[in-house]
């Protein structure tokens, strides 16, 4: 029996992010940059005002605001205001000794003014502005260059492309970017007893689950999600195949049990090796995967019952999705929190306990109280859990006020 932790860290070392492709910045929210985005020009490209106020010489207001040896009163200084400029204003201005320009936020600075004085630190004047305290050369400017210089690498390859870096790359000029996009997913379905949704089920049928709660989770982590259907095991290589061609990851859902996974496997043996074992954890102890095609896609068999699939998905298939979207927290946020309640584990396996996770509004601590299993196949359980509670194999038994491990299931971007 292979341990969670081998299984999954042969399913990571698998993930590849899909090919780059060029795309609008708009459309490159979320998805990791494929190249170095080096800056052509200098940003701000001119010497500008970072506030409304006055541009000035800071020598001309130096004294502004101490206290006249003479008189012991605060000194005053006057500036004749002779000019305006504005953000977006293209026409040069000069400004002599003694002087000041009315400046805007974003306006150009005025040749030979060096600092900017803020409104609130004058009269407001318009002809004549009488200024009561001093500023620093360079203060409320922001300098050509400032933030970037030319050469300089605005985004770096690797990084997910945030709201931040988009602004970026709109303030640099550029409206398409090389990302890698989001990994495909196409999930599939085998089994004889299974009907889709939009047919009435006959004796000895059910309806298709686990392929709408799987596909949903791919969308959920981030994936695009191709949602193939129900095939029969005679046409499982024709449709998992096909499907190796457009996709980063195939994802097969089937009964695991006696001859059903084996049919499987060996209607896919030409495609390369997979392999079903058990893992140790519950639900979920059966689980397939392999490398299959000649561009080795990551490829699951998961059990059928939709409960066992999504936690199987949750643990093994959702952290290789987000490894392949360029995540660096990959895994789900884990917190320690008191069990509510008391509840067994079996001995050996890895168990994750569907769970309602609450904190404490006065002393912050966490308390997840364990949902009653009724059973594996029940979502029921799953869709009231806002997380699960993850029991390491050598405990067997939760008392009460224990403390537990707990996964959020919340997204986390």
């Amino acid at each position: 029996m292979r341990s969670v932790e081998d299984h999954l860290a042969r399913v990571t070392a698998a993930a590849v992010a899909p090919r780059p492709v060029r795309v609008g910045i708009s459309e490159a929210q979320g998805l990791m940059c494929a190249e170095e985005v080096v800056v052509e020009n200098a940003l701000p490209a001119f010497d500008q005002a970072a506030i409304d106020g006055y541009a000035v010489r800071s020598v001309d207001v130096a004294r502004a605001g101490e206290t006249d040896e003479e008189t012991g009163e605060q000194i005053i200084v006057s500036l004749p205001v002779v000019g305006e400029v504005r953000a977006g204003n293209r026409q040069p201005i000069r400004l002599q000794p003694g002087q000041a320009v009315k400046v805007e936020t974003g306006a150009p600075l005025p040749t030979l003014a060096d600092a900017v004085l803020p409104d609130k630190w004058t009269d407001g004047g318009l002809s004549k502005v009488r200024v009561g305290h001093s500023v620093r050369s360079g203060q409320y400017v922001r300098r050509t260059g400032d933030d970037v210089q030319p050469g300089d690498v605005a985004v770096r390859r690797g990084t997910v492309v945030g709201p931040a870096q988009v602004g970026l790359l709109a303030a640099v000029g550029r409206d398409k970017v090389s990302v890698h996009p989001r990994p495909r997913v196409a999930v599939i379905s085998v089994g004889r007893e299974l009907v889709d949704i939009d047919r009435d089920t006959g004796a000895g049928q059910v309806y298709d689950v686990a392929s709408y709660a799987l596909a949903a989770s791919a969308r959920d982590c981030g994936a695009e999600v191709h949602r193939v259907g129900i095939v029969g095991t005679d046409g499982v290589r024709e449709a998992v195949e096909a499907q190796l061609q457009r996709s980063e990851v195939v994802v097969i859902t089937s009964a695991l049990g006696g001859s059903a996974s084996e049919d499987i496997s060996s209607a896919l043996a030409e495609l390369g090796d997979l392999v079903v074992e058990r893992i140790a954890m519950h639900p979920a102890s059966v689980q397939g995967f392999g490398a299959l095609g000649p561009d080795e896609v990551p490829t699951f068999l998961l059990p059928s019952n939709p409960m066992s699939a999504l936690v199987a998905f949750e643990v093994m298939v959702r952290p290789l999705i987000r490894i392949a979207l360029g995540k660096r927290q990959p895994m789900r946020r884990l917190v320690t929190a008191k069990s509510a309640a008391a509840f067994e584990s079996p001995e050996g396996r890895r168990e994750y306990v569907r769970g309602q996770l609450m904190r404490d509004e006065d002393t912050g601590e966490f308390m997840v109280a364990p949902i009653p299993d009724n059973g594996s196949h029940l979502l029921v359980s799953l869709a009231e859990a806002n997380c699960l509670i993850v029991v390491d194999p050598e405990v067997t038994e939760v008392r009460a006020g224990d403390d537990v491990i707990v996964a959020f299931l919340a997204q986390r971007g």
